[in-house]
């Protein structure tokens, strides 16, 4: 017979080369295995599991053992305190992206008319989460790939979000005339040869919504280009991207003639968002 308590022991111990976090994902296993919150484990360590939920939770912590993401094993990630459904259709969401979040939430203004879009929405965490915290905008959203847009509309019925119109659309293709006044996107921004898709998650994540052709400004250089048709007077563009592609994005947006471009730091400190304002010379 086993408890809680020896079976995370035994569980943590088998993780420890394939996670920087064993303790932490064998708790959120056995959670899930059991149907619980972390706080019963804490609260029940002594408590004797039955042996179809050892049995539930050894067939989780096996698809750990061999590499794949937590959140592509439960089906669900946090993201700006909102749990999202997640499949390896989609990207993992990932806390640097809430710097999207925190910097286009701060240029739109309270109480009024704002045309807000999220290029290449994946499990629609920007969309949902902009139009969640500010009920009074209008939110589009574009994905390529069908199975992408289903998970954002799931995301999107599950937080009781409505007012967004979802578009399975390359960037701005099949998006109907009509300009914003925010732009943001999180695209793919990964070079083919960069040896970080060989190693940990990004193993297990879509390539086509991670890798970008031209040492992986392509996708980016789309968007800056084609945003500046869709940006109303003094409406802003802000991208994610990788931390050593500051100068590069610098660089495109001043030569669109983007106005007051700022490149942003996530909590670690690295380059990750960078904007510019849509000012056209009269």
């Amino acid at each position: 017979m086993q408890s809680i308590k020896s079976v995370l022991a035994e569980a943590v111990t088998s993780l420890q080369t394939v996670s920087d976090s064993a303790l932490l994902d064998a708790e959120v296993l056995l959670c899930t295995a059991l149907g619980k919150e972390r706080t019963y484990l804490r609260s029940w360590p002594d408590k004797v599991l039955h042996p179809e939920q050892i049995a539930a939770f050894k067939h989780l912590l096996q698809q750990r053992q061999q590499g794949k993401p937590i959140a592509y094993i439960t089906g669900k990630r946090e993201f700006w305190s909102r749990d999202f459904q997640v499949s390896p259709d989609v990207l993992i969401p990932r806390s640097d992206t809430e710097l999207l979040i925190e910097l286009s939430l701060a240029l739109i203004p309270a109480n009024q008319p704002c045309r807000t879009i999220d290029l290449g929405t994946g499990s629609g965490i920007i969309a949902i989460t902009l139009a969640a915290e500010r009920p009074h905008i209008n939110v589009s959203a574009t994905d390529i790939s069908p199975t992408a847009l289903h998970i954002a509309k799931m995301n999107a019925a599950k937080h009781k979000v409505e007012h967004i119109q979802f578009y399975q659309s390359n960037w701005f293709d099949s998006v109907p005339d009509g300009k914003f006044d925010l732009i943001v996107s999180n695209p793919p921004y990964v070079a083919e040869d960069d040896e970080h898709l060989q190693q940990g998650d990004l193993r297990f994540e879509p390539l086509t919504a991670l890798i970008s052709a031209q040492h992986g400004l392509s996708d980016i250089k789309i968007i800056a280009e084609t945003a500046c048709n869709r940006l109303k007077t003094g409406g802003f563009l802000l991208v994610e991207h990788g931390y050593k592609q500051q100068e590069d994005l610098q660089s495109l947006f001043k030569t669109l003639d983007y106005c007051n471009v700022q490149t942003h730091t996530d909590l670690a400190g690295q380059p990750r968002v960078t904007s510019g304002q849509f000012l056209p010379p009269r």
